[in-house]
């Protein structure tokens, strides 16, 4: 059996043992606080890891865009929420041809994507649910109050082809109680207007372990858990030994003595830092610092460091952004302790469209 030593640098590694740990855990969390989990795909963007995920207890999936649902109905997922406002006929077409092949809910936050969508679906002849996006505070997209999710919910099902399915947010990290009370407000000005409450969808890793204190909500979208990564950590979300995605890299360099340059640069880390020091961890050596990426070079700081690596050791590490690198490879090495199982094609992989 082929073992990670042998492979040449850099790769994504996933170790598949805690990747499933990972998943269970938080199926069983979520299974224990009445809430279904509809796992957002844009972290691995692989449809076999999709389909274990619903294997596993997952209500279906989501996808943030068309080009990873079509992806995702092509690998046997067949319950897809896409949580993107869909605008333009190109892509409006292709959800009515999407909607033909499997259950497909959409997201809407104003009454143009809402007059879009039935206008292509009455043409197609395909009936459609629709969530009314909601800001809770993220800021993004998503109507703003009580009054203004009335009124496009009234619009949604005034539209002969869509109905009205209920509700959906990315609320920002920590702010539950808020995001409790903008729900209760919206949910009892449904219930004045005679609209059922439908589902209620929130999203986000951060905060997935506190998602029964919400209250209000019917379902859960996380994305990162399944891989976890340094930010996940950093803020809480299990250790490093639940960090299942890393990239084994090699030190090309220490042209001084406080430097290193390893073979992992922007191309293969991605250059969001997430907020945090430095561009990832190195297991092997905690201390040292990814200061920089250049695109092929990552840049070590060994200062800090008393034993220091040489050129042609191995490093392994921790992706502050995991979602970020899956975009930028097209294969991830699977393995259980350092032994190949079997190498994933990232199939959604630059489907921003």
């Amino acid at each position: 059996m082929t073992t990670l030593d042998a492979l040449d640098t850099p790769f994504v590694a996933l170790d598949l043992d805690a990747m499933e740990r990972n998943l269970k855990r938080a199926q069983a969390y979520f299974d224990g606080v009445g809430l279904a989990v509809r796992p957002h795909i844009k972290t691995h963007k692989i449809p076999e890891i999709a389909a274990l995920q619903v294997e596993l207890g997952a209500r279906g999936i989501t996808c943030q865009k068309l080009g990873e649902a079509e992806i995702m109905a092509d690998g046997g997922l067949d319950d897809i929420l896409l949580t993107y406002n869909v605008v333009g006929q190109a892509k409006l077409d292709r959800l009515a041809t999407l909607a033909r092949r499997v259950r497909m809910t959409v997201v809407a936050d104003g009454p143009e994507v809402v007059d879009g969508l039935s206008d292509a679906m009455a043409r197609a002849g395909i009936a459609l649910s629709v969530l009314v996006e909601c800001d809770t505070g993220s800021h993004r997209c998503g109507v703003a109050d009580a009054d203004a999710v009335v009124a496009l919910a009234q619009r949604i099902e005034g539209s002969p082809s869509l109905a009205f399915g209920g509700l959906m947010t990315y609320p920002p990290r920590d702010r539950i109680a808020a995001t409790r009370a903008w729900f209760e407000a919206a949910l009892s000005a449904l219930d004045a207007a005679g609209l059922s409450r439908g589902v209620v969808s929130v999203g986000g890793t951060p905060d997935m372990y506190r998602a029964g204190e919400l209250g209000v909500s019917t379902e859960h979208r996380p994305g990162t858990y399944v891989y976890s990564d340094r930010y996940m950590v950093a803020h809480g979300i299990g250790t490093f030994n639940d960090c299942a995605l890393t990239i084994v890299s090699t030190v090309v360099s220490r042209a001084a003595e406080d430097r290193g340059i390893i073979d992992a640069g922007s191309k293969t880390l991605s250059s969001d830092p997430m907020g945090l020091e430095g561009h990832g961890m190195l297991r092997e050596v905690p201390r040292a610092r990814l200061v920089g990426l250049s695109e092929e070079h990552g840049h070590l700081d060994l200062s800090d460091c008393a034993e220091r690596p040489r050129v042609g050791d191995r490093v392994t590490i921790v992706p502050n952004h995991a979602c970020a690198v899956s975009n930028l490879h097209d294969e991830i090495v699977a393995h259980r302790g350092g032994h190949v199982e079997r190498v994933f094609r990232v199939a959604a992989r630059g489907k921003v469209r």
